[in-house]
């Protein structure tokens, strides 16, 4: 017996949905807070030192939290590679201005305290911003396309052709999902500095987050509302194959109005995601204003977790609908790679993941504790 037949091909595409889940929460998670806290620096620091100590806060993670993006790039290259062609060619220049800035950061980061000039530093500053606000809302405006339908369509010989534009998405759905994006990550990066610094900064970080959180409640809400009762979601009204061939064009897809909560009625537990996601922020609100440190961290990564999830579990089996031709759409049961493809990269996973993991744990535990304001203005032992 072959050994990557003891798993079967269905299976091993559902496995392989949910650990995509798995790397979008945490890359939202872990480098969610160094872009809040970018986005966060012009407003909680206002001294050289007080933002020197904001930078120091994410510092020494902020490299380590990157592998996360490279790990969720490296599984849709290899599971899903239709949805990487289509989202990384349709996508092409907002995926070039999230790389721009995501470019710039570290340079922001390495060159800001080479000089003592105060103009030299203001300009780092606002280059951390930006590059904490671009991702941060390209990657929610992402999502609201997503969820709104791509405009792309398969021939019979599985060429994509995308007939869309960039400023095509920056439609008023897709931005509010980017508002959310920008509140939830602001959320975030608030409630990992109230846990990282002290005083003046750890006070503004808290009045700053605690009004993120609600908006985030708010626009989260506001967007599912309007998901449901403007934006047509898609189904499959023909027979699933869940074994059959990575075809898109084999199945027949239809839109139909509020359909993207049909999931939730079929498999109720599903509503814990949303739930958790407006509950986590709600829970961060309270932990800024109460100035509880780790819980008000705990709910804020609960919160991004259940908002992430909940577009994934609303729209399964799609991953990519095209707004174009229905049946091209990419889902879980169509798009992926073989099943060899796919066992060997779950056993690469399941060696990998738990290093990573173990890793990325002792690290936070060695970098634990406050930046002190006092080691920041003698210099010593920063690199920020």
């Amino acid at each position: 017996m072959i050994l990557h037949t003891l798993i079967d091909y269905d299976v091993l595409r559902l496995i392989w949905w949910l650990l995509l889940g798995v790397l979008l929460v945490g890359f939202a998670v872990t480098d969610g807070f160094d872009l809040g806290t970018g986005i966060l620096l012009p407003f909680v620091g206002k001294t050289d030192v007080e933002r020197r100590v904001v930078i120091n806060a994410v510092g020494p993670v902020w490299e380590g939290n990157q592998v996360w993006l490279i790990l969720g790039g490296g599984a849709i290259f290899a599971a899903w590679p239709q949805l990487y062609a289509v989202s990384f060619s349709g996508f092409y220049l907002a995926m070039f201005a999230i790389l721009t800035a995501l470019i710039v950061r570290p340079v922001a980061f390495k060159f800001r305290s080479k000089r003592e000039d105060a103009g030299w530093r203001r300009a780092w500053d606002m280059a951390l911003f930006f590059s904490g606000f671009v991702p941060a809302l390209i990657f929610g405006v992402a999502m609201g396309n997503v969820l709104q339908g791509v405009p792309f369509r398969l021939d019979d010989s599985m060429q994509i052709f995308y007939e869309g534009s960039f400023f095509g998405l920056l439609n008023p759905f897709a931005l509010l999902c980017g508002l959310v994006s920008v509140a939830m990550l602001v959320m975030h990066g608030a409630a990992w500095l109230q846990l990282k610094t002290q005083d003046a900064v750890a006070d503004r970080a808290r009045r700053f987050g605690g009004i993120a959180a609600l908006a985030t409640v708010v626009l989260y809400a506001v967007a599912g509302v309007l998901l449901w009762l403007y934006i047509d979601g898609y189904h499959i009204s023909s027979a699933i194959d869940t074994t059959g061939p990575s075809n898109p064009l084999l199945k027949v897809a239809e839109t139909q109005p509020g359909i993207w909560f049909a999931n939730y009625q079929a498999h109720p537990w599903t509503i814990a995601a949303p739930a958790i996601g407006l509950l986590g922020a709600l829970g961060a609100w309270i932990g800024l204003c109460k100035r509880r440190e780790l819980f008000a961290l705990l709910s804020s990564t609960l919160s991004i977790a259940g908002i992430v999830l909940s577009v994934g579990a609303s729209m399964f089996p799609f991953i990519l609908p095209s707004s174009l031709d229905p049946r091209a759409s990419l889902t879980v049961w169509d798009s992926s790679s073989s099943h060899l493809t796919l066992f060997i990269m779950l056993v690469c996973t399941a060696i990998f993941m738990p290093l990573i993991l173990m890793y990325t744990s002792w690290v936070y535990h060695v970098l634990w504790g406050k930046v002190d304001e006092q080691a920041i203005r003698d210099d010593s032992g920063h690199a920020y």
